[in-house]
């Protein structure tokens, strides 16, 4: 469980301190449409996930980057959706599952549960009981 996801957005997984010096950095904005791609969710439902709005998004694709803490949560989507992939045993599951309410989230979908870092912790935390073979 220890793994570093972020294959989705186009993260290899490597040291701790490349990943924190590509944040800092920005991620590409092109990492955006990598996580559509996989999720297969369209750009505006993401981009409302991750909180960034539809004129700062269209700014963010002139300047080619994200901002540290937008690509942190970019990034926390990207690897919620990465570690979901590990667990369901495909990217078609996990697109699914992702966009499926689930009773344990309060009917909500794990994309729209994962909008806030409390959220995402409990979107991880119930795949991680997914994995240990309790299911909802």
């Amino acid at each position: 469980k220890a793994a570093m996801f972020g294959q989705s957005i186009g993260i290899q997984a490597g040291k701790l301190e490349d990943l924190i010096v590509t944040l800092k950095k920005g991620l590409p904005v092109s990492s955006l449409n990598k996580l559509c791609k996989h999720m297969g969710v369209p750009e505006s439902r993401l981009a409302t996930t991750v909180n960034i709005a539809q004129r700062t998004l269209t700014r963010r694709k002139l300047e080619g980057r994200f901002r540290p803490d937008e690509s942190e949560r970019v990034l926390r989507i990207a690897r919620l959706f990465d570690r979901a992939v590990a667990v369901m045993g495909s990217e078609q599951r996990a697109q699914q599952w992702f966009q499926s309410p689930v009773k344990g989230l309060g009917r909500k979908t794990p994309l729209e549960f994962a909008d806030t870092e409390p959220g995402a912790q409990e979107v991880e935390a119930m795949l991680d009981r997914i994995e240990d073979g309790v299911f909802y």
